[in-house]
């Protein structure tokens, strides 16, 4: 690297451009990177999901689950495999190894699935095979409230600020929670039901085959051909009444005389309260790969341009915002790095005691850095925690070759007398190996990282890239611009009486290092029985320490989870969740 740094001194345009080049993509590459908590992991897992309507937990575990569960453990590369039997739904989870491709093993689910079929119930809806993402979170709540019927407010929930949520780049998907849409109900009266002879199934067929809509074709006309539509169904609530379900003895029985038609809504599944009051909430998530902190802008910004033209006393409340821990978490990181950069330049301002040094020096940092922005945007990395630890952590490594080279010119210029171009290409000539190898043994510490299995790896996989192009950076840096810089820019006042070794920083750092180090030369089997000691002692350290996948997080928030026993009807169960939510409300902060 030695030539490589004589010809940045000989020719300063070629070094300054190299590092400019970088620095600069890396600018760019900075303001489309995605901001999010950690790194994108993938967890290669299928869930199938078939319902059965009115099916027992007990008729769904013995004519579902357990089929489906036989039928896929043939798969290779299960590494777990867990199900759950609910009133009319079940819901197999195949966990596969992290090497299985997660498309190939949705395939395979599916075909084996599929050769079941014949053994399931025939009244099943069809199995739903979906892969499993642990990006499906809902990123944003937003509540739906006005002084109107929940009815309204479902419909211009689901019909308006759903559709126009949806159209965004990055949502994927749009949930309701707590609305009550609009439906037609049909309350059967058993009695005439009896007087005529007729069960709930013939109503039901009668009602399906008179209120539908087919596609009949095409019809040629001439050099035109037109598309037939065969619109059967019932135009207004009342003529349902019209129906005839069925004719007796010559005498059409209509739906009016076996039941009572209503323009009502649906079955309450679902409710959702905003501070008490009852209100329509969407659940909104994001697509798989896309970034948080950008999808949740993005929306925040339509509800923005939605408020002017929502109807009267309509209001729209953003009431959970995963995105707000994310920034935070990652402009404390932020700060951290910046204050780390700040502080790395004002300890070589105080050992060296030249503002110029200072600035050679520091100049690295922000080269290194930016620069490593080009492959964090290349490689399809966030700014998350692991990303900003790394560079913060190479705050303190990337300056470390410039001071290096810096200080080895330094002293040929104070100690030898050489001029500012003579000692920058014999310093760097000096220290050049020694530098190169320090800077690669770093890399060798850390690149490996990168390449580690199982989960940790996908964590760690961003975390060593960007430590070892950093690293490799700073050394395209000390090579480049700091000897250029050095040469000319550095200088010396050769009328001092006092040089750099004398300034109250190092002088003491100096004679007691002396000091410790001619102490331990004296007692050498002290200091190997201290560093075997040191080595043996991390076995049971290491088993003391406590062990976690992650390091513990608080998010300033807090979520309650009940579990109302057995038959528990909805409204019930929404009493019970105000009661909790009430108490939570006065309690104090």
């Amino acid at each position: 690297m030695q030539w490589l740094a004589e010809l940045s001194v000989r020719r300063p345009v070629f070094g300054s451009v190299i590092v400019l080049s970088l620095v600069v993509v890396g600018a760019f590459s900075y303001f489309r990177l995605g901001v999010d908590l950690s790194p994108k992991a993938d967890f290669p897992s299928v869930s199938v999901t078939t319902r059965q309507t009115g099916a027992a937990p007990e008729e769904i575990e013995i004519d579902i689950t357990d089929k489906i569960e036989r039928a896929v453990n043939t798969i290779s590369g299960i590494d777990g495999l867990r199900s759950v039997s609910t009133e009319g739904v079940s819901q197999v989870f195949i966990q596969f190894k992290l090497e299985k491709d997660i498309d190939v093993a949705q395939q395979e689910v599916q075909a084996k699935v599929n050769q079941i079929l014949p053994d399931l119930p025939r009244d099943i809806d069809q199995p739903v095979i979906d892969k499993v993402d642990p990006d499906s979170a809902p990123v944003l709540y937003v509540a739906v409230s006005a002084n109107r019927p929940i009815r309204e407010i479902s419909e211009f929930a689901d019909k308006t600020v759903r559709r126009e949520l949806e159209g965004l780049s990055g949502v994927g998907d749009v949930r309701i929670v707590g609305g009550r849409p609009r439906q037609i109900n049909i309350q059967l009266d058993p009695s005439p039901l009896r007087a005529y002879n007729l069960t709930a199934a013939e109503v039901a067929r009668a009602v399906e085959k008179q209120n539908l809509q087919l596609p009949g074709g095409s019809i040629a006309q001439g050099p035109r051909e037109l598309t037939v539509r065969m619109k059967g169904r019932v135009p207004a609530v009342r003529d349902f009444e019209d129906i005839v379900v069925a004719a007796k003895g010559g005498v059409h029985i209509r739906l009016r005389e076996v039941a009572v038609v209503e323009d009502g809504t649906e079955e309450v599944e679902t409710a959702a309260n905003v501070d008490g009051k009852s209100a329509v909430v969407l659940a909104i998530r994001r697509q798989s790969g896309t970034n948080t902190v950008a999808v949740v802008n993005a929306l925040r910004a339509r509800l923005t341009e939605m408020h002017p033209r929502l109807p009267a006393g309509y209001t729209l409340e953003v009431i959970r915002d995963y995105s707000e821990h994310i920034k935070a978490a990652v402009a404390r990181v932020q700060e951290h790095l910046l204050v780390g950069a700040g502080l790395a330049a004002l300890v070589v301002l105080a050992f060296l005691r030249n503002w110029r040094s200072t600035v050679i020096a520091a100049i690295a940092i922000p080269a290194s850095i930016i620069s490593t922005f080009a492959l964090m945007w290349a490689m399809g990395f966030t700014l998350n925690i692991l990303t900003l630890v790394a560079l913060t952590l190479a705050v303190g490594i990337v300056i470390d070759d410039a001071i290096v080279v810096l200080e080895n010119i330094y002293r040929k210029m104070e100690e030898e007398g050489l001029g500012p171009f003579e000692a920058t290409i014999e310093g760097t000539r000096e220290i050049g190996l020694a530098v190169l190898a320090t800077t690669l043994s770093l890399v060798v510490v850390f690149l490996p990282v990168a390449f580690m299995g199982g989960i940790v790896g996908q964590f760690m996989y961003s975390f060593g890239l960007t430590m070892a192009f950093s690293i490799l950076v700073s050394l395209l840096v000390a090579f480049t611009l700091t000897p250029m810089m050095a040469s000319r820019w550095l200088s010396i006042d050769r009328h001092a009486k006092h040089t750099s070794k004398d300034s109250p920083w190092f002088g003491p750092l100096e004679r007691g290092y002396d000091r410790h180090l001619g102490w331990s030369m004296r007692h050498r089997w002290v200091i190997v029985l201290a560093c075997v000691i040191s080595l043996v002692s991390t076995v049971p350290l290491f088993k003391l320490a406590g062990k976690d996948f992650l390091p513990k997080n608080d998010e300033s928030q807090f979520a309650v989870s009940m579990r109302a026993p057995e038959g528990t009807t909805v409204e019930q169960t929404e009493l019970i969740a105000s009661r909790v939510a009430g108490r939570s409300r006065r309690s104090p902060a």
